[in-house]
């Protein structure tokens, strides 16, 4: 099966200080959490390989935020509030990239899933079993 064609992305945060570029195929599939802070921000989670993800400038407006667990490195623009990606507790050595923050065009299509967040444990384990 031949791989999927990849191709670099760029987002930012609300004001642009932050700006990222994330190697991403031209059909993605993001998750839609329920946790607490995924539901009161709207983060909508594209997981990647660090080897894919760079931060291109504004790494300086950056803030970080952990409870929980503390695995998880919620990143926040200093100056706008807006978190573009972070470091997941599912994944502390890559990145979620907000698709909200992403400059959308370019993709094929766009899929969203759902991620049972309040059931972190639970849901996860389920998926490890898929895998």
């Amino acid at each position: 099966m031949p791989s999927e064609r990849q191709n670099w992305h760029t987002g930012a945060c609300h004001c642009g200080a932050v700006r990222f570029e994330v190697r991403l195929p031209d059909a993605i599939t993001a998750q839609e959490c329920n946790c607490s802070i995924c539901a009161m921000t709207g983060f909508l989670h594209v997981i990647v390989p660090d080897a894919r993800f760079r931060i291109t400038r504004g790494e300086e407006h950056l803030s970080e935020y952990r409870f929980n667990t503390g695995t998880a490195r919620h990143l926040f623009c200093q100056t706008c509030g807006v978190k573009p990606f972070y470091v997941p507790r599912s994944n502390p050595d890559g990145w979620s990239v907000n698709l909200r923050c992403l400059d959308q065009a370019g993709f094929s299509s766009i899929t969203i899933e759902p991620f049972d967040g309040q059931n972190w444990e639970q849901h996860a384990e389920s998926l490890a079993h898929l895998a």
